[in-house]
């Protein structure tokens, strides 16, 4: 089997140059296509020099869907590896994640294990949203005050460090995808500018017949949204726009009815989160 890692960055080039270094020490000989939005010429240089890196420097930031179908399309091979510009690899990530798909045939996805900056495991394997994820979500205030309650772990799959489970979706920092399963799908929403594309493709994914399994047997440091901080209000803002449209592609007709509510919820946290924001900004000044 043959595996082709795809970046998508913007504008976070010290933590890409990290990355490229890591795999080049871990995964050496991996094929790497790198698909950089908003591109910096110079820095651009700098990323196509890493050795196996095919650069695809783009003008335009059509977003993170976009990005990974792009670089599918210059791809090759029967997997590709969706690795975040901000994620660091402390030994190999290919071979592991291949072995688990090798052992289930029904599976098309499988997600990896991701740290944050201080070692804590981030909840990569999930439930598909729903009501209970505005909540009760990896990011919600509940799940960071009491991370052990019902809601949470109902929403946030728990897998003991050994074990494989299948699971609705993982995040798209880190995850191999069969060739097969993402053509069956058409790639990437492209609609989706950035956030919960992840969950629409592992949904549909679901719909076309394929499994997507969580498997902590490879693992990335993940910095977390080190290239939204070049575009804080744009990307808090896609959060709740892509948000709301996987509300209204995967609700029922019965659940669009409520959708001026819903949108109204969404507008109301993103105001919540863009005021403090705002606030620290001016005192910056």
């Amino acid at each position: 089997m043959s595996v082709t890692i795809v970046i998508v960055g913007f504008r976070a080039y010290e933590e890409l140059e990290r990355c490229l270094a890591s795999l080049a020490r871990h995964e050496p000989g991996a094929r790497i296509i790198v698909v950089d939005h908003a591109a910096d010429e110079a820095a651009g240089r700098r990323i196509a020099a890493f050795p196996g890196v095919t650069y695809v420097g783009r003008r335009e930031n059509p977003g993170f869907g976009a990005g990974v179908n792009h670089a599918a399309r210059e791809a090759s091979g029967s997997h590709l590896l969706l690795l975040n510009p901000d994620c660091e690899i402390g030994g190999p990530i290919v071979a592991p994640l291949v072995s688990v798909l090798e052992a289930h045939p029904e599976a098309g996805i499988v997600g990896g294990l991701v740290r944050d900056a201080l070692g804590g495991v981030q909840a990569s394997g999930r439930r598909f949203p729903n009501i209970t994820t505005a909540i009760a979500g990896r990011t919600s205030w509940l799940s960071r005050v009491a991370p052990g309650n019902p809601l949470s772990r109902w929403n946030l799959t728990t897998v003991p460090s050994e074990g494989i489970a299948r699971v609705d979706w993982v995040s798209g920092a880190f995850v191999l995808i069969r060739r097969e399963a993402f053509d069956a799908v058409g790639g990437f929403d492209e609609a989706f500018f950035l956030y919960w594309e992840d969950a629409d493709f592992c949904r549909r994914a679901a719909d076309a017949g394929w499994q997507t399994l969580y498997a902590p047997v490879a693992e990335v440091v993940h910095y977390t949204a080190r290239a939204s901080l070049h575009a804080p209000v744009r990307s808090l803002w896609a959060f709740h726009q892509s948000a709301l449209r996987y509300y209204w592609k995967h609700g029922s007709w019965v659940a669009r009815m409520g959708t001026p509510l819903v949108a109204a919820g969404l507008a109301g946290r993103f105001l919540v989160r863009i005021v403090p924001w705002a606030r620290r900004a001016r005192h910056a000044k």
